[in-house]
This record gives C-alpha cells, structure tokens and sequence, in this order.
C-alpha cells in the first residue's frame, strides 16, 4: 500500500502574488473597516480588548477602531484581525468587487495533484474564512474543489515546528510525506525541524530569502 502523501501550501508568495494581498486586499479592508465595526463592533471588541491586554508592543489605551487600524499598520499576525478581514472580504467578493489573482502555474498543478491522491491543504496567517474565499473567486474559476484542508494561526504560529506537528497530526499523515511550500526562510525551517520537506518558492516580488534545502519558480517544477 502506498504511504499518503501530503503538500501544504502558504498563499503570499507561493500560490498568489504579495502585491494582490497588500495592495488590494489590505487596502479594501481598510476602507470598508468603520462601516463593518459600527454595525459588529460591540460583538468584536471583547477579542480585540483581550490581545490588546497581553500585546508585548505596548499599544496605544483601547479604542476599537484604533487599536484594529494599529494592528494593520503593522501587518499583525493576529488571530482577531484576519477574523475580521475576512469578513470584509466575504462582502467585497459577493459583490464582484474583489476577484483573487493566483499563479498561472497553480491551477493545472492543483488539478495534477488531486488526480494524483496527493493530499492539498493550505496553510496561512489568514482566516481559514478567507482561504476559501480567496480560491473559491479566482479568475480560473473555483479552486476550492482541488483543496482538502485549510490551517490558519489558530494552530499555532507559521515560525514554530510545533504547528506543523500539529498539522501533520491533524492530517494523519506521517511528517517526512508531507512537503510545504513558502516564501518565508523561517517558516520552511520550523516546518523542517517537525519533519517536514520544506520547499522555497521563489516567485517575482517575493523578498530575497536564504533557505535551506530545494526551490523553485513554478509548481511545474516540483517534484515529490
């Protein structure tokens, strides 16, 4: 019987352009955020108030709208904040006003990969929400079909080896068959240090990263 194998996906950088996250996404979310707070606000602020309590930066006293815009600025990681951001996009994508970009190279090597058994997830610091969102309203149609799995932060951190244990367990599928695939140096040596092959996407617009271990331009050329 052959062993399942597993490839997990981050999205800025490796299967969509970074400039589409920050210089589309972002943006809409910032101007469509005082509308959405003053109709959900009172229902949002208990998360918000509690990671501003415990925020090591020392941000400025608690206003919603405030604390939210200050976490943008500076592109936090933060649970309660990709929550929100993909409820914002949720509205932008029904109403046609968001469409994601995604490498031209992805959808065939998704389609080769599903035909294959290969097991696909993706795993990002934005909400499992907005994962489907993203690849559910491409320009090649509906990805999500080709998609098994999503993880965000809520199982843990993208730089700690303990999040891909978990993913891999979650997945129950054995460490050293699952490949990832990022952007980000840091994240591809967390992943290796729980087993994982880690594999570097180099794509136009990504920053220069030093990883160990195999890379590549395009998913036609990755190999298992």
């Amino acid at each position: 019987m052959t062993e399942p194998r597993a490839l997990v996906l981050d999205i800025e950088g490796t299967t969509t352009p970074i400039a589409f996250v920050h210089d589309v996404l972002f943006p809409y979310a910032r101007e469509h955020l005082a509308p959405h707070l003053a109709a959900h606000g009172e229902a949002l602020a208990p998360a918000f108030a509690a990671e501003h309590a415990r925020d090591p930066e020392h941000p400025p006293p608690f206003e919603l709208e405030t604390y939210v815009r200050w976490l943008m600025d500076r592109d936090r990681k933060s649970t309660a904040l990709k929550a929100l951001q993909g409820d914002l996009w949720r509205a932008g994508y029904a109403s046609g006003e968001l469409r994601s970009i995604v490498y031209a190279d992805v959808p065939p090597a998704l389609a080769a990969w599903h035909a294959a058994g290969i097991v696909l997830a993706i795993y990002s610091s934005g909400s499992i929400a907005a994962q489907k969102l993203l690849f559910a309203h491409t320009d090649y149609g509906d990805l999500t079909p080709l998609l098994d799995r999503y993880f965000d932060t809520t199982i843990g951190p993208k730089r700690a080896a303990s999040s891909y244990a978990k993913i891999a367990a979650a997945l129950g599928i054995a460490p050293a068959s699952i490949t990832f695939v990022s952007d980000v140096g840091e994240e591809l040596a967390a992943a290796r240090e729980a087993g994982l092959r880690g594999v570097l996407s180099i794509r136009p617009g990504n920053a220069p990263t030093v990883a160990d271990g195999p890379s590549i331009t395009s998913f036609a050329e990755l190999r298992f």
